[in-house]
């Protein structure tokens, strides 16, 4: 590669990997995997290696790790919380103690799990704990002590403390915990994290503590950052201390003497990672002694005194057998791939999604295929490829009616994800009644999600028109009801038939069609019966509305499954028309507004309907189309972005000002 191609492929990956890093750190939710980030990371370190006069000072090599969000308060770090050289391979480990060798002789190593968490920082002044910090880009990181002190393995106060101690630890999600806050994201229809660590990042950088309490998050500490009053000579002795001040240190951290025992004992965590509660993304090998890691010294991103070996993605061929078709609770229909059992990170494997069309043919999967297996992040089967097709093969193809209820599928434009539209469906039941029941629906206090799966379990409720049907002698014979609970519970399904038609339209959760297009639509059609009668094109003619939302209210509406709920709900004695809330004062019109942070007396939802009775928009982002901000305490990124585009912002008084 000449320098030309080279200065393009590092201008390349530098875009990439901070892209990657803006999704890892600030919006944590990334798109490819650490393995695959790494790789980047190790030829972009190359190409500097060989071409260092095209290094810049904005490189992604020249950074500790991610930017810290303006949500929290900044805190700088004293000891900067730096990063480990990252290896890939035993030669390049047996190469790290080499160079130990040669500078100190024969020093021992410690030799610990890596934990796949937030790296955090914990500060007791007196044995009592006075702040926790996220490590941010190591330098300055996020004042998170309130959500730190949820987590109950962090003590609160130390019993024959030194003066000043700050410990560094990894606050991580055990996989008990993932799991089930996964399956209650599912169930309330949100997006789910895709694994234990960004479940951490996302769970620690709640603006709410009781969020993050709820999260069960927990915390290893493994390293000694500042002490007054306490001297330590190595690693391991600041580690068996920290136990015995009642901190919950790294476990099995073990010394070694040479080379032959450290890859012994990578080998061992490595071969039991399954059986931890917890996720570990490698293995830590540190020199022991603190005066010998003085005379190692560092390089201006990592210590030389110490390196992370990072577990290559495990991956195995075996046979797909059959391509099973699942259909979730939005809708999605998911191919799912059936193969034959194999053994991967300690745990038999099966199963694994192919996620749609487009996933099927990019990589020419087929029944009977050799298929290469993996788990990403250690914890999701995903197919890597098609090694080989059987000699009778065929193209798969997903099927073009919904296998539970036969509707006919589709596909919006722009979405690579094949949907059953019948909100009606059974497999799409439990999400769909949620959110019928939900704020900013029905309103139906007392229905939310662990109420509506009871009611679901027992067969009482099959149908949103089921829930009107409900008696409080079928209620008493639930666990969860008494007389008391079982009165406010029908007493609010009862006051629900009141709601104004934008509600129940909104309720019926037809795609693409949130609360603002639910009043655009009932200002235009104020009986249902008109709007079942729209067309497209009438439809489309909504400012604001376009094609794609035209085509989803036309396309349910036309389900006969959704119209026979709507007779239904009719005769139950739902409300079908609507009054609207206009002022008739249409001073806002034309203005878009956006909502961030806590308003002082209104509820978010009572200052959008306060936009809107004056004409007004509200949108959920800031964009150069923004006409203004409301900003409430703790306003975060979207006030720092109104700021930076020079949009005006003004706080709750002044929005009750101009209305006035």
């Amino acid at each position: 590669m000449n320098r030309e191609d080279a200065k393009k492929r590092i201008e390349e990956l530098s875009e990439l990997l901070e892209k990657y890093n803006y999704e890892y750190y600030v919006k944590d939710n990334p798109s490819v995997s650490d393995y695959e980030y790494d790789m980047l990371m190790q030829e972009l370190k190359a190409l500097e290696g060989e071409y260092p006069e095209l290094i810049t000072a904005s490189s992604p090599t020249q950074r500790v790790g991610g930017s810290a969000l303006n949500t929290f308060e900044s805190v700088t770090h004293t000891v900067q919380m730096g990063s480990l050289q990252d290896v890939f391979f035993f030669e390049q480990v047996n190469s790290f103690t080499e160079r130990c060798s040669e500078a100190l002789g024969s020093p021992l190593y410690t030799v610990e799990p890596k934990i796949d968490g937030l790296s955090v920082s914990l500060e007791y002044v007196d044995g009592v704990f006075t702040r926790g910090s996220t490590r941010g880009d190591g330098f300055t990181g996020e004042d998170v002590t309130a959500n730190l002190k949820t987590i109950r393995t962090i003590p609160l106060k130390l019993k024959e403390a030194p003066e000043f101690l700050e410990v560094r630890g990894e606050v991580y999600m055990p996989r008990e915990s993932f799991f089930k806050l996964v399956e209650a994201q599912e169930l309330e229809g949100q997006q789910p994290f895709k694994n234990p660590r960004n479940a951490s990042a996302g769970s620690l950088r709640q603006k709410n503590p009781k969020i993050t309490a709820e999260r069960k998050l927990d915390i290893f500490i493994f390293n000694v950052q500042q002490c007054i009053g306490k001297e330590f000579t190595t690693h391991k002795e600041s580690l068996d201390y920290l136990r015995e001040l009642g901190f919950k240190t790294v476990p099995s951290y073990k010394l070694c003497k040479s080379y032959s025992e450290i890859e012994e004992e990578i080998n061992s965590i490595g071969e039991n990672r399954s059986k931890y509660s917890f996720d570990i993304d490698g293995v830590v090998v540190k020199v022991n002694d603190l005066s010998q890691r003085e005379i190692m010294g560092a390089t201006t991103k990592t210590p030389k005194w110490a390196v992370a070996y990072k577990f290559p993605p495990e991956e195995k061929d075996t046979r797909l057998l059959d391509i099973e078709v699942n259909v979730g609770r939005t809708g999605a229909i998911t191919p799912v791939a059936v193969f034959e059992p194999i053994l991967l990170a300690g745990t038999s494997v099966s199963r694994a999604v192919l996620h749609n069309q487009d996933f099927i043919d990019e990589k020419d999967i087929r029944i009977g295929d050799i298929i290469t297996v993996r788990k990403a992040g250690d914890i999701i089967p995903e197919v890597v490829k098609s090694v080989s097709h059987s000699e009778s093969s065929e193209k798969y193809t997903l099927p073009e009616k919904c296998p539970v209820c036969g509707a006919e599928s589709v596909r919006d434009e722009g979405e690579s994800v094949l949907r059953c539209p019948n909100s009606q469906c059974p497999a799409q039941l439990l999400k769909n009644l949620i959110h019928f029941a939900s704020k900013g629906a029905m309103d139906i206090e007392g229905l939310g999600p662990a109420n509506m799966m009871l009611l679901t379990e027992s067969g009482l409720v099959k149908s949103p028109a089921d829930i009107y049907t409900l008696t409080k002698e079928q209620l008493l014979t639930l666990d969860r009801f008494a007389e008391k609970s079982a009165d406010n519970l029908l007493k609010a399904i009862e006051n629900s038939k009141k709601a104004e038609l934008d509600r129940l339209v909104y309720a019926l959760g037809i795609r693409n069609i949130g609360q603002r297009g639910a009043v655009l639509l009932c200002e235009k059609f104020s009986e249902m019966s008109t709007l079942l009668n729209a067309t497209k094109d009438e439809i489309s003619s909504i400012e604001g509305f376009g094609e794609i939302m035209a085509e989803s209210v036309v396309s349910a509406l036309s389900q006969p499954q959704l119209r026979d709920l709507i007779e239904r709900l009719e005769k139950l004695g739902l409300n079908m028309s609507y009054n609207s809330k206009s002022t008739g004062d249409n001073r806002f019109e034309g203005m878009t507004f956006v909502l961030t942070g806590t308003l002082p007396t209104m509820k978010r939802d009572e200052a959008k309907k306060l936009i809107e009775s004056f004409g007004g928009k509200v949108s959920g982002s800031v964009s150069k189309k923004t006409s203004c901000v409301v900003a409430g305490e703790e306003a975060g990124s979207k006030l720092v972005k109104a700021n930076e585009l020079g949009i005006e912002v003004i706080d709750e008084a002044e929005l009750i000002n101009r209305t006035q």
